[in-house]
């Protein structure tokens, strides 16, 4: 005869990214990556941010767009959804396409992750989308871009627009940002202006978006650099 079965226990989809996590925080398959492995918190999210890479700093703070970059991709979001940080924080899973600071380019500036170093760490993305199941994805900058949507052309052929696209098995609506980098001038200048503010304002009217932001605590008025909400 057989035996009872055994109830295998249920984790959450908090519980599989915290263990998926401590996985990530042993990982060291990358030689030419500058540790630590940087992550957000496990927030069961259904909107999912993917950006390139920490930068230098991140390591230190213990979280994805803790410096420059962040201050201005945090800005971007007081202006269209009216949250603070901390509370965009709460509210969104932050991924990256690599997890840890790839080092400086010879010419200056951060590296880019390369092939391999992409390739190895997309199978912790793929995970994450699996447990999230994400209905809204935001990817940041022209490397993130390409990895979602397979677009390698000019951001103004993709931002201020939302796609249906299939990411790691699972339908969702993308919504593509430019990198907040201050290096980069795409969005201080038109048209980057005028279609970050429409990228923004798409995102502050998807359903999901409002969901995740409804009876949020608002933020305080917006830096006079952001940008318009309207055209």
């Amino acid at each position: 005869m057989r035996g009872p079965a055994i109830r295998l226990p249920v984790l959450s989809s908090e519980e599989r990214l915290a263990a998926l996590h401590r996985e990530l925080e042993a990982c060291r398959a990358c030689p030419k990556m500058v540790g630590p492995v940087v992550h957000g918190p496990a927030v069961p999210s259904r909107i999912l941010l993917i950006g390139q890479a920490p930068g230098p700093r991140e390591g230190s703070f213990g979280r994805p767009f803790a410096w420059t970059a962040g201050r201005t991709l945090f800005r971007w979001f007081e202006a269209a959804l009216g949250v603070p940080e901390e509370e965009l924080r709460r509210r969104v899973y932050m991924s990256a396409v690599a997890r840890c600071f790839p080092g400086k380019a010879k010419g200056g500036g951060d590296r880019k992750p390369d092939p391999d170093e992409i390739l190895r760490c997309r199978t912790h993305l793929e995970r994450e989308v699996g447990i999230l199941e994400p209905r809204l994805i935001l990817p940041v900058g022209g490397l993130a871009v390409e990895q979602v949507l397979g677009h390698r052309g000019p951001l103004a052929g993709v931002i201020g627009e939302a796609r249906r696209a299939r990411f790691h098995g699972v339908e969702a609506d993308v919504i593509c940002l430019p990198h907040p980098s201050g290096a980069s001038t795409w969005h201080k200048t038109e048209p980057g202006i005028s279609l970050l503010g429409r990228a923004l304002r798409l995102i502050a009217e998807h359903p999901e978006a409002l969901r995740a932001f409804a009876g949020a605590s608002p933020a305080a008025p917006a830096a006079p650099d952001a940008p318009p909400k309207s055209r």
